[in-house]
């Protein structure tokens, strides 16, 4: 075994013992969860970032933050978006404020006026404080990690070190989720989103953060894999995240992790030259019989279940009415207040408020972009439109940046099922914005 595959499969096994330790030894999900803040701290302050060791950090805390919630491991909850804040701080601290990174502190402007009405029109016996921060931390974490971000070069290698930091602690979930439920025959009875398979936590949010590692080891079958035994490695664990990702009946994060994949490959295709293509040919068929046995394992394992949950069909076969299930009513509530509070919107944290008296629920919304509509008006079209369109604009400067549209994708797709409930989809947003080269670090490091 050549020294690069030993040191992969140690990593590998590293994460895999970690899932493990936090599913036989609770503690230990503490212990997991504060190292990563202390030893990422000396990390990225003994290498002063040189090679944007803050974003790595970043990365990793991003792709631990659903196993250290569901295990009660983070420091507090929302500590997830807050520690990317942290560590992007210390990056521009050591690396400086990305030049030219305007269209994100116009995004912050224009989050301010709806949060000073939040202060006037939130109901006393909420802790305006806390609430403003809970809907806030998401939209500022991907603010203040584009800042960082925006048009920073960096190398191809770099971003896939930086995506392998996100998907490693993905691996210990996995690991975590197969020790919580090892006979799923025993806890899948319906076509509802499953907590048991989920790790007792929201399947929605565990759904998001399994695609999110389906296409990271995905891409690295394509990208990072120069030896047979890392791509029967890379295939091994990008399969056993999406059996487990199936399992929690949760679709989004899946459809979402798929679609991520595809563009990739089509990216790659049309970019290929001739033997380029033919190779990805290959791949491009290996990797669908992979999927469509993983699948058909799946369909085996739950009685057929996962095929009527993805055809929006209850256990017995028939067709259910809603699409969503009952979120568009949540969406359609926001969009009248949208209508009836078009400048300012009603405020931040204001919409669950108005919710419960109108329509008696107060659910908070599964989509960061109807939210944005209600609470801050138009002024928060104005600030969708700029994370929209800001990265797009940024592929006619450098069409080499492969992820780009998958990151950009990930990130709209997230927030219309799942809001900015973690920092995954601020946290890639941002590195849509990364200028990615061909070369070394050294190389692009010397051109910056």
């Amino acid at each position: 075994m050549k020294k690069e595959e030993q040191s992969y499969l140690y990593l590998i096994l590293f994460h895999v013992a970690i899932g493990i330790m936090v599913y036989v030894l609770p503690f230990t999900a503490k212990l997991y969860g504060y190292s990563i803040f202390l030893f990422g701290i000396y990390f990225v302050v003994k290498t002063q970032n040189r090679n944007h060791q803050s974003l790595m950090v970043a990365a990793y805390i991003t792709g631990s933050e659903v196993l250290l919630r569901m295990t009660g491991g983070n420091i507090s909850y929302e500590f997830s978006k807050y520690g990317v804040m942290i560590f992007l701080f210390i990056g521009m601290y050591y690396s400086g404020l990305s030049k030219g990174a305007t269209p994100y502190w116009i995004f912050l402007l224009l989050l301010v006026p709806s949060i000073v009405l939040s202060t006037f029109v939130l109901d006393f016996d909420n802790n305006v404080r806390k609430t403003i921060a809970f809907y806030m931390s998401g939209p500022v974490c991907l603010a203040l990690a584009s800042l960082y971000t925006y048009r920073r070069k960096i190398a191809l290698e770099q971003m896939n070190s930086i995506l392998l930091s996100m998907g490693l602690p993905i691996i210990s979930c996995m690991v975590y989720l197969t020790l919580y439920t090892p006979n799923v025959r025993d806890v899948i009875t319906s076509t509802q989103s499953n907590f048991e398979t989920s790790g007792g936590y929201g399947p929605n949010q565990v759904a998001t953060f399994l695609g999110l590692g389906m296409f990271i080891f995905f891409s690295r079958v394509i990208l990072e894999s120069p030896t047979k035994f890392m791509l029967l490695t890379n295939l091994i664990i990008a399969l056993n995240i999406s059996y487990r990702g199936m399992l929690t009946f949760s679709r989004g994060g899946m459809i979402t992790g798929f679609i991520m994949i595809v563009l990739l490959l089509l990216f790659l295709y049309f970019k290929s030259n001739y033997r380029g293509k033919v190779k990805l040919n290959y791949i491009i068929v290996f990797v669908t019989l992979a999927m469509m046995a993983t699948w058909g394992y799946t369909s085996f394992q739950t009685g057929g279940l996962i095929d009527k949950r993805y055809a929006n069909k209850d256990a017995k076969g028939r067709v259910k009415e809603s699409q969503l299930t009952g979120r568009e009513d949540i969406a359609r509530s926001e969009i009248d207040m949208f209508f009836k509070n078009p400048i300012f919107g009603v405020g931040v944290g204001k919409g669950v408020e108005i919710r419960a008296l109108e329509i008696g629920s107060d659910v908070q919304s599964h989509d960061e972009i109807t939210r944005m509509l209600a609470e801050h008006g138009t002024l928060g079209i104005l600030g969708l439109l700029i994370l929209f369109f800001t990265p797009l604009v940024l592929y006619l400067e450098n069409k080499f940046n492969m992820f780009m549209l998958c990151f950009v994708t990930f990130w709209f797709l997230t927030i219309n099922h799942a809001a900015m409930r973690t920092a995954a989809p601020a946290f890639v947003y941002s590195l849509s914005l990364l200028n990615v080269q061909l070369g070394s670090p050294n190389r692009v490091k010397k051109e910056e």
